[in-house]
């Protein structure tokens, strides 16, 4: 934790998003006292999110936001960055990888002089066509252009960090996160999110020929919980943030019939997807030994949780 007897000055990017709106209402409920800001210019975030927050907010495009005009000497203990455009079917190249790395590039060149801590969201299709648990040291295979975008922030990350040894920039490669406050996204949200809704309106889940494809499942909490932590990070580094376990399609329909109470077979579909990832998973060793990172929600818990909250809200 950056040591200061004032309380924590936390700014959160894409903090109306469905990882960023988690990561900021736990953060609020964590350090109460924290003065938190958040910046979203709603494009994949929705002000629901933020039921009960207490904090400022910024709305504007980070690709273009002038960070010292908006906020002068303002310093803040940690920046972090989970904004971006996290749709994958988006292929405008220039879009993507504009506003990916121009947005990022911005918010370092803000952070650097006072060497404020960053914690950034990297992601798990970096590795592209894995078939066994994906380390931090393997290339970059970025199968689509939003997993290019993020290779290029890693390796601005590792080159700004290189540099400036005294200056902590933390990368965190989300593995395939599902949970609350992810409806807005539509298309892209969770498998999970989608069975769920095609099996409680009583359809049979469709999942691609023949279910044996395999996720790292991790729920929303577990990544905060692991953001957070990156707080603590003694140095710089990136870091997987899955739960570790790799799940076939078919397994997590057993269970979300078994949380649902319910026995609905899935209908096999063609899979439309050229550059498919049929398998991801985490090599958790780095995460574990950095930032002290044990995921506690394995997929029958996660979805326990989860389901609870959607039938709540």
């Amino acid at each position: 934790m950056p040591a200061s007897d004032s309380p924590l000055n936390l700014l959160v990017t894409g903090g109306a998003g469905f990882i960023g709106s988690n990561l900021t209402l736990a953060l609020q409920e964590r350090f109460p006292e924290a003065r938190l800001m958040v910046i979203d210019d709603f494009r994949s975030g929705d002000f629901k999110n933020l039921a009960g927050y207490g904090g400022d907010l910024v709305a504007k495009n980070l690709a273009t936001l002038d960070w010292r005009e908006q906020f002068g000497d303002e310093k803040f203990d940690a920046i972090f960055h989970l904004a971006s455009i996290t749709d994958t079917t988006n292929h405008n190249q220039f879009e993507q990888v504009h506003d990916n790395v121009e947005s990022f590039r911005r918010i370092l060149r803000f952070a650097k002089p006072a060497k404020t801590r960053i914690i950034y969201a990297s992601s798990a299709s970096i590795y592209g066509p894995a078939t066994e648990a994906s380390v931090e040291s393997n290339g970059a295979v970025p199968a689509n252009i939003y997993a290019f975008s993020k290779a290029i922030m890693d390796n601005i990350a590792v080159r700004e960090a290189k540099e400036s040894p005294d200056w902590t920039i933390i990368g965190l490669r989300y593995f395939n996160v599902y949970g609350p406050r992810e409806a807005h996204k539509g298309v892209p949200a969770s498998m999970v999110y989608h069975l769920f809704k095609q099996m409680k309106a009583g359809q049979r889940p469709r999942i691609f020929k023949h279910g044996e494809q395999k996720r790292d499942f991790v729920y929303v909490k577990d990544v905060v919980e692991g953001s957070i932590r990156g707080l603590d990070g003694q140095q710089s580094g990136i870091y997987n943030l899955g739960f570790g376990q790799a799940r076939s399609f078919n397994e997590l329909v057993d269970v979300l019939n078994q949380s649902l109470s319910l026995n609905l077979p899935p209908e096999y579909i063609d899979n439309p997807h050229a550059h498919y990832q049929n398998f991801t998973q985490a090599d958790l060793t780095r995460a574990r030994k950095a930032l002290g990172y044990e995921p506690q929600f394995p997929l029958e818990e996660g979805v326990r949780d989860y389901m609870k909250w959607l039938y709540e809200s």
